[in-house]
């Protein structure tokens, strides 16, 4: 048994089992589920008749690299959409199931677990954000690196102080992950951001893995997310060198059971990242393949997703920013909610108890510091993904709950 599985945490969604273990919500109000980030909105149409109309694709093994349709759709529209001079569809893009599980297993190609084993002292750092998305750390850790946690800032917008890292932790950084926008504080990353990340990968050689799986979900048409690409462009890294960034179909388009998604930048690092995929029997299939290609190459599905929540988030965020700590996201379909008293795990507990309501523990998604604590500590995760009415309906019971509450 590889001893480093004993090193993982509880998923957070196994924890929240956990703690509502024996917690019996009001039988007499119907159950609202804002607690995980599942999209709910309809899968485009023209998806799944492309899938149906492509199902002799099963009669052949997929290539690992993808179609050849396939990459030069996503390199289109990587290009189209972070304005670039244009990537190679052959080199510098590959189509992944889903963006967790390239997530995961990038971290295993660029990480050297053995570096620790026969120097303690050396043992690869893979540095992640916090709060963060679990799949990081598991990622790290199963890669034989030590997890180093950079915490977002409240008071500077949920900013990371990249400044903050010691060179200390920097000498020993394998890879670093951001995660842009942010899950779950829905910040992006400026122009300076990107600049102070490339200046120190460049000088300590460490790959930046950049998750923007919440890219296309966001509230200004004129407007959208800087993505690491488009930073890489104006600032001139043509290469992308030591830079890779994730996508995916499952926010964009509304199909997470397609586990659709993309590798993007470092041709190098692509290259042997398909070594290992070619080994690792993770080959996307070919019906999905073509359903992908479709998606990728429309746009007007995706301004409707768009459309969608951002009627939800305008109708919804001033209720839920009556009572609690709040404001409209830069991007994503979170709302990273300040509880009062601080209790985040005793709030959730009560609301779902008392209103059905069922939320996500900010203190769930991140890592306790011995000195500063656990910056989750005090906010809820709040995903606006049912219809909005279900939404609203969350929103008027959390209203009551903390109304009641603050006048006892």
């Amino acid at each position: 048994m590889n001893p480093r599985l004993k090193l993982l945490q509880p998923y957070p969604f196994e924890r929240l089992r956990e703690t509502l273990a024996g917690v019996t919500p009001n039988p007499s109000l119907a159950p609202v589920n804002l607690s995980i980030g599942e999209p709910k909105h309809p899968t485009p149409a023209f998806i799944g008749e492309t899938m149906l109309a492509s199902m002799s694709g099963l009669s052949a093994y997929p290539a690992t690299a993808g179609s050849v349709e396939l990459r030069q759709a996503l390199a289109g529209w990587l290009t189209r959409r972070h304005h670039l001079d244009g990537l190679d569809p052959a080199t510098q893009v590959l189509p992944v199931n889903g963006s967790r599980e390239a997530l995961f297993a990038f971290a295993q190609v660029v990480l050297d677990g053995d570096i620790g084993q026969r120097d303690p002292g050396r043992r690869p750092i893979g540095i992640s954000p916090n709060p963060f998305y679990q799949i990081y750390e598991g990622a790290a850790l199963l890669g034989g690196a030590e997890p180093w946690y950079i915490d977002q800032d409240p008071a500077n917008g949920f900013a990371c102080d990249w400044a903050s890292i010691p060179e200390a932790v920097l000498a020993r950084t394998a890879l670093l992950y951001v995660c842009s926008p942010g899950n779950p504080t829905g910040a992006v990353l400026t122009l300076d951001d990107w600049k102070q990340l490339f200046a120190l990968s460049a000088r300590h050689g460490f790959v930046i893995a950049a998750d923007e799986c919440y890219s296309e979900i966001y509230f200004d048409e004129a407007r959208p997310p800087l993505g690491a690409l488009d930073a890489a462009r104006q600032l001139a890294l043509r290469d992308f060198a030591r830079l890779v960034v994730f996508g995916s179909l499952s926010k964009r388009s509304n199909c997470p059971g397609m586990r659709s998604g993309y590798v993007a930048g470092d041709a190098e690092l692509l290259r042997a990242f398909l070594l290992y995929r070619t080994y690792h029997g993770s080959a996307m299939s070919p019906v999905v393949q073509a359903a992908s290609t479709a998606a990728w190459n429309d746009e007007a599905h995706v301004r409707e997703n768009r459309r969608l929540y951002r009627e939800k988030f305008d109708a919804v965020t001033p209720l839920i920013a009556s009572v609690l700590a709040t404001a409209r996201p830069q991007a994503g379909f979170y709302l990273w909610a300040g509880v009062p008293g601080g209790d985040d795990v005793g709030f959730m507990r009560e609301l779902y108890r008392q209103y059905n309501v069922l939320c996500l523990p900010g203190s769930f998604l991140a890592r306790e510091h011995p000195q500063r604590g656990n910056p989750g500590a005090g906010f809820v995760r709040l995903a606006l993904v049912e219809p909005i009415a279900a939404c609203l309906e969350g929103a008027a019971r959390i209203q009551s709950f903390v109304n009641q509450h603050s006048s006892t």
